[in-house]
C-alpha cells in the first residue's frame, strides 16, 4: 500500500467475534420477562449493529424500524443488560483467525483499537472474557462519545488519542456503519466477508463500498507487511 498505515481499528460483533448466540439469548430473556414469545436468533442478528439501546427497541417491537414505548423500553433495557452482562461470553467466540491476525499486526508495532456501538463497559468485559483485551490500545463504545458510528467522531477521537492522522487509520468491519464511518472520517474502509453484513450487497452502492475486503484478519497483515525485495 502507498498510504503509511499508523493504526488499525476494528468493529467488535461480527468482525472480531460471533456474539449472536448470547445477544439472542439476552433479547429473548428480556422478551420472556415481559411476557413475549422468543425470536429466532437470525431475527435478532438482523437487529444488531446500532447499539444495545436500538437493539432493545427492535427486539421488543420485532421491527427493524420499531420504537417501543418509553416505559417498556426502560424495563426491557434493564432486563437485557442484566442478562447479557451475566452471560456475555457463554457462547460468544472469537472468529478462528482473529487472534492470529491481531498478533501479526501487533508484530508490526501498529496500535490497534476497537470501535463498536456496543456499550463501552460491555465491550471491555467481552474483550477480557475472550482474552483479546491485551491487543488494544483503546476501546470506544457506542456510549463513550456523544456520537457513534456511522459518525466519523469515534475514528477522529482514536486518531487524536493515538497521535496519528485519521487518514492513516484502517477501519475494519462487517457493516454499513463501519464503512460510512471510515469514509466520513477519510480513513480506509476494509470490509470483512465473514461477518453479519452482506459485503457483496454493500459493495453495490458506492457510498458503502469498502476500499478493500478481506476473508480473514491475517489478510490485513499481508497488505501491510514489509515486502521482501525481489531476487535479481
Amino acid at each position: 500500500m502507498t498510504t503509511q498505515i499508523q493504526a488499525v481499528a476494528f468493529d467488535l460483533d461480527g468482525t472480531l467475534c460471533d456474539s449472536i448466540p448470547d445477544l439472542a439469548a439476552a433479547a429473548n430473556a428480556m422478551r420472556q420477562t415481559l411476557g413475549m414469545a422468543t425470536l429466532p436468533a437470525a431475527t435478532v442478528q438482523s437487529y444488531v449493529g446500532d447499539g444495545i439501546g436500538v437493539l432493545v427497541h427492535r427486539a421488543l417491537t420485532d421491527n427493524p424500524q420499531g420504537t417501543a414505548p418509553e416505559a417498556q423500553w426502560q424495563q426491557g433495557y434493564t432486563a437485557f443488560v442484566r442478562h447479557y452482562a451475566d452471560h456475555i461470553a457463554d457462547r460468544t467466540r472469537a472468529y478462528p483467525e482473529t487472534e492470529a491476525g491481531l498478533a501479526l499486526l501487533q508484530s508490526l508495532r501498529i496500535p490497534l483499537a476497537v470501535i463498536t456501538n456496543k456499550n463501552e463497559i460491555l465491550a471491555v468485559k467481552l474483550l477480557k472474557a475472550l482474552k483479546l483485551d491485551g491487543y488494544f490500545s483503546i476501546v470506544i463504545g457506542g456510549d463513550t462519545l456523544p456520537e457513534k458510528k456511522p459518525s466519523p467522531e469515534p475514528l477522529r477521537h482514536v486518531a487524536q488519542v493515538l497521535g496519528v492522522n485519521v487518514a492513516n487509520i484502517i477501519m475494519v468491519g462487517d457493516s454499513k456503519n463501519d464503512i460510512l464511518s471510515a469514509k466520513a472520517a477519510g480513513s480506509i474502509a476494509v470490509g470483512v466477508t465473514f461477518g453479519y453484513g452482506d459485503m457483496a450487497q454493500l459493495s453495490q452502492d458506492p457510498a458503502t463500498t469498502p476500499d478493500w475486503t478481506i476473508n480473514a484478519l491475517p489478510d490485513i497483515y499481508e497488505h501491510l507487511r514489509p515486502q521482501k525485495p525481489s531476487a535479481e
